[in-house]
């Protein structure tokens, strides 16, 4: 951004700016931050999980032999600033899914809406055990 650009900016008050659409722009590359290597799944909401639901995250991935430690969560907006390459599982929790390299993905209603409700927890081991070998 030019300086005249920023100036403008700080005249307006705003200290710090967010590209939200970079792909949009002509020409642009981005460059995708790395996961963690030992990262098996990531969970993608647009809200992060509470306590409660973590808890019962970790009882859904352990079921499927994926361990805490192999996971990370990225919020729906941040998805396309990641390289996801390399990834086995991507689970849309509470949103709409988006297309990405990732073969096996789930998808299902926020955490806090599956825990405790049969019809949607047995939607969700469906959906886990059409990807066993």
């Amino acid at each position: 951004m030019s300086t005249s650009h920023v100036s403008y900016l700080q005249e307006m008050g705003i200290q710090s700016w967010e590209l939200v659409h970079a792909e949009r722009l002509q020409g642009y590359q981005p460059s995708l931050s790395q996961l963690p290597t030992a990262c098996r799944l990531v969970l993608v909401s647009d809200e992060y999980p509470t306590a409660t639901e973590v808890a019962m995250f970790e009882r859904v991935i352990s079921s499927f032999h994926v361990a805490n430690t192999e996971t990370c969560f990225i919020l729906l907006a941040q998805l396309t600033q990641f390289d996801l390459s390399n990834l086995e599982w991507l689970w849309f929790a509470g949103c709409e899914p988006m297309p990405t390299p990732v073969h096996k993905q789930l998808v299902s209603p926020h955490l806090r809406d599956i825990d405790g409700n049969n019809q949607q927890r047995r939607a969700l081991w469906q959906q886990i055990c059409s990807y066993e070998d």
